[in-house]
């Protein structure tokens, strides 16, 4: 029986556009992720550097983007966040049944840029549905390292077989697997997370 429902954020509840930012930095020479870039980007998304310097290392990348473009291109990935979505997980959180949780890859800019987008009211509606509200960032882990399933399921004592993770990438819906927690991998376009229950 599940007990326990762990979402991610991004294309499972706030629609994204991923190709965004790389299409944005393109006439500033950007022609793939370089091993640099990546670990860079993981670096900003697990906490361990601050947005000023994380703005400070890409502009030497680019250096002729202006630390405004650079912000602007990084953000550009962040589409809305539907109403029914949110009308969604705030009724699932009403019904008591689960224990609710969010398990975010993410980084200050883009949650300063949600905050932005949605208004204050609306993301403490989306935050208030959550129990507990994870983003990768504030944790120093990131998916799909197993460490950060590990911690979820070590800190709020809960057992794998009762809890059930929603992630749109298969990486993160593997890694939890293998420690036996029961996944949907929810193909974006196709599905939606709003059919959770009968995937459950």
């Amino acid at each position: 029986m599940i007990k326990n429902i762990i979402l991610d954020f991004g294309d499972v509840l706030i629609n994204l556009d991923k190709p965004a930012t790389a299409k944005a930095m393109v006439q500033h020479g950007f022609t793939g992720l370089t091993p640099d870039l990546d670990n860079l980007f993981q670096t900003y998304e697990k906490g361990f550097i601050s947005s000023s310097n994380f703005l400070d290392e890409v502009s030497e990348h680019f250096p002729n983007a202006s630390r405004e473009y650079l912000m602007q291109a990084w953000n550009s990935i962040l589409l809305d966040f539907p109403d029914y979505r949110l009308r969604f997980i705030e009724k699932l959180a009403a019904e008591n049944q689960f224990k609710m949780i969010l398990l975010s890859n993410t980084n200050d800019l883009h949650i300063e840029c949600v905050k932005e987008q949605m208004g204050m009211e609306r993301f403490n509606r989306f935050k208030n549905a959550f129990d507990v509200f994870y983003l990768s960032y504030e944790m120093g882990m990131r998916k799909p390292d197993s460490d950060i399933f590990e911690f979820v399921l070590e800190e709020h004592k809960l057992n794998a077989p009762e809890t059930f993770f929603v992630d749109d990438v298969k990486e993160n819906t593997d890694s939890a697997a293998v420690l036996g927690i029961n996944v949907w991998n929810l193909q974006v376009g196709k599905e939606d997370v709003t059919e959770l229950k009968s995937k459950l």
